[in-house]
């Protein structure tokens, strides 16, 4: 079982709108995702600048790569991210399950 972690961060006066976009558009796109057993978005708001984390749990490396594409660690944007981020992180995070309770 794998985890992805995406990190990025916004104006912290656009950050209401970037989370329901991530609601809406993030959320369905995991939830529809072969392999995607689960999908949490973070945020922590600082003084002018908010940040989101996007933890994904896959059931294999082969479901992440048949939704992110060929390069693993490649992080996956929409079109509309372009609008709210303030840098374009180009990669992810990757950690092993070694443990999980119910």
């Amino acid at each position: 079982m794998i985890v992805r972690i995406w990190h990025g961060t916004t104006p912290r006066a656009r950050a209401d709108a970037y989370a329901e976009f991530l609601k809406e558009r993030s959320i369905s796109d995991h939830r529809d995702a072969f392999g995607n057993q689960e999908v949490i978005i973070l945020r922590r708001d600082e003084q002018d600048v908010s940040h989101f984390l996007t933890v994904s749990r896959w059931e294999s490396e082969g479901a992440v790569r048949d939704w992110a594409g060929g390069d693993l660690l490649r992080t996956k944007y929409y079109s509309e991210d372009k609008e709210f981020l303030l840098e374009l992180e180009p990669e992810v995070q990757h950690f092993t399950v070694v443990g999980l309770a119910p």
